[in-house]
């Protein structure tokens, strides 16, 4: 069916399509099994545009260019792990306790840890939704969200709803990689971006990187866009995987760019680290 999606598109089909994304779909279900079970470290450097200051033109000698775009930067370091709101069963989505804020600490790591934890494993979706405000207000600038589990996008259901084709072959660091491109055809767009107090989901292309030989998901690239008051706005990511301890792909790195036609608004860069398994009972334990 996958070969099927291919040919159907007017794409060359290739042998190795299958494989490639025979193993997504399982890295993909062993995500959505264990990720809401997983808590890590995540620090969050961010470049964000400052507001234009008022030009006003002038003519002949006193002209003057207009002014270059300022950005400010913050680092915002949080316990990060994932969870699904009873409202959107089925649908994993990121969630943080903020550690700490340009240096300043918010809280101190284990109680980060432990209200997370508590969160996550919470039955009331007010909870959780107060967890994603929360973080919302310590950025800088509007944020693109749910990264991490970007490989749920390509589990075996969701599949059909791309059109995938291989590319090329490319280095990773020391890793051979085999790139494949994808559009999205149909379903349901996974990024989601928030504008003000609205979330807007949007539809995705990009690329998949796959270490040859085995196959194994080293990362995911991505471009969307959308028009907001005649303006493109238009986000580009890219997600960096490592397997996990307990044999899980987890998110190691993420780059996020956001730009308003040739300008750039935003820039995220996410590192992870330290990912560890909780109990959810009585007393939040982890492993």
């Amino acid at each position: 069916m996958l070969h099927l999606a291919v040919l159907c598109a007017g794409w060359q089909a290739d042998g190795r399509l299958e494989g490639i994304l025979q193993r997504l779909a399982e890295e993909a279900e062993i995500f959505a099994q264990a990720a809401t079970n997983l808590t890590g470290e995540e620090t969050l450097q961010q470049k964000a545009r400052k507001s234009p200051r008022r030009f006003r033109p002038r003519l002949g000698s006193g002209a003057v260019e207009p002014p270059k775009p300022e950005y400010q930067s913050r680092e915002i370091v949080s316990e990060y792990g994932f969870a699904v709101l009873k409202e959107a069963p089925g649908v994993i989505h990121e969630f943080r306790q903020v550690v700490s804020v340009d240096g300043r600490r918010i809280k101190s790591r284990e109680e980060a840890r432990q209200s997370l934890a508590r969160g996550l494993s919470s039955a009331d979706d007010r909870v959780k939704k107060r967890m994603l405000e929360q973080f919302q207000r310590y950025g800088l600038a509007e944020a693109a969200a749910d990264f991490g589990q970007l490989l749920l996008l390509f589990g075996q259901r969701r599949q059909a709803d791309y059109y995938f084709r291989v590319m090329r072959q490319e280095r990773l660091g020391a890793e051979s990689a085999v790139v494949v491109d994808f559009q999205q055809r149909g379903g349901g767009g996974s990024l989601l971006i928030f504008q003000g107090k609205t979330a807007v989901h949007a539809r995705l292309d990009g690329e998949i990187w796959a270490r040859e030989g085995d196959w194994l998901p080293l990362g995911i690239k991505l471009r969307s866009s959308r028009q907001v008051n005649r303006l493109w706005i238009r986000d580009e990511a890219s997600v960096d995987y490592t397997m996990s301890q307990h044999g899980v792909s987890v998110p190691a790195a993420v780059v996020h760019r956001q730009w308003a036609g040739q300008e750039l608004l935003v820039e995220n860069l996410f590192r992870y680290a330290a990912f560890r398994r909780f109990t959810a009972e009585a007393e939040v334990k982890y492993d």
